[in-house]
């Protein structure tokens, strides 16, 4: 018996996804299977695809399908935070690191899914409640950013309620290892296969003596303080500013173990992407090509 019954959309914002929601919809329609689609994402496209509120797409899908990049990929694996239903991550444009598929693969994509012919790869998640009391959660980071004119960022990090280390930064990223080849990268962190689960905590552009990332078991609570000394900073959350902090604001940040399921197919590897994406080649004094 089949997988997929009923499959979920989650659209890019701009991006051109008609092809690809057309090739969808082929497919479930030669199966029976119903297509379900976000109402402001779907309404702005001529399709059959089924319009619904987003917890009765997701109490219903047997599998989600995000089209676009990145970014629209984290949405929907934040839609389906603690839930048991995999997401395929379609590509629309540039190289992803989370997509797994192009627009002409899917429905080879969607038959192998189907007859089970698939591996589920689990994403850590990290979460924290802002003052004003809002719940966040975020599978790449939690970003506390400097506001321009409102001073740096400073912070004492504790851990298991322990003061550890105090950092002065442009910005503290606290990353899964999904975001190790976003934020955290840019600010000199590693690059952490998916396959780990941990917290990293990274500064950027460090003006603290020690400046060095942390890593942090999934089992360890994270304790953030702005300093009286810090300027006001923006929450960032998976890149999108959701709150603001002021000296003396505390953040609790706690891991939440493989929150989402990613599809793989196995057509390419964690590895081929960042060493495409990332430009990953080593000294110039080495001669040897990499295959």
């Amino acid at each position: 018996m089949g997988m997929v019954h009923t499959v979920g959309l989650v659209l890019h914002p701009r991006r051109d996804s008609k092809p690809a929601i057309d090739a969808i919809i082929d497919w479930a329609r030669a199966r029976d299977a119903t297509v379900l689609g976000l109402p402001d994402e779907v309404d702005r496209i001529d399709c059959s695809a089924v319009a619904v509120e987003a917890d009765d797409l997701v109490g219903r899908a047997s599998l989600v399908v995000s089209l676009g990049g990145d970014g629209t990929m984290l949405r929907s694996m934040r839609l389906l935070s603690g839930k048991p239903t995999p997401v395929l991550g379609v590509n629309l444009g540039r190289l992803g690191f989370l997509a797994e598929i192009g627009v002409d693969e899917l429905p080879e994509a969607l038959s192998a899914i189907d007859a089970h012919r698939f591996t589920v790869e689990p994403r850590m998640a990290v979460r924290t409640q802002l003052p004003d009391g809002t719940n966040v959660t975020a599978f790449n980071d939690i970003a506390l950013v400097r506001t321009p004119g409102h001073g740096l960022a400073a912070i004492a990090i504790s851990m298991q309620g322990y003061p550890f280390v105090r950092y002065s930064a442009d910005a503290l990223i606290v990353a899964t290892s999904t975001g190790s080849t976003a934020y955290s990268f840019s600010a000199g962190g590693p690059i952490v296969s998916p396959t780990v689960e941990g917290i990293l905590v990274v500064p950027a552009a460090a003006h603290s003596a020690f400046n060095r990332a942390l890593v942090l078991s999934p089992n360890e609570d994270l304790d953030l303080e702005l300093l009286p000394s810090s300027g006001r900073l923006v929450v960032e959350v998976d890149g999108e500013v959701l709150g603001e902090l002021n000296p003396g604001d505390t953040l609790t940040v706690s891991a939440a173990p493989a929150a989402a399921k990613v599809v793989r197919l196995g057509y390419t590897t964690f590895y081929e992407r960042a060493r495409r994406k990332l430009q990953v080649n080593g000294s110039l004094e080495v001669e040897l090509p990499l295959s």
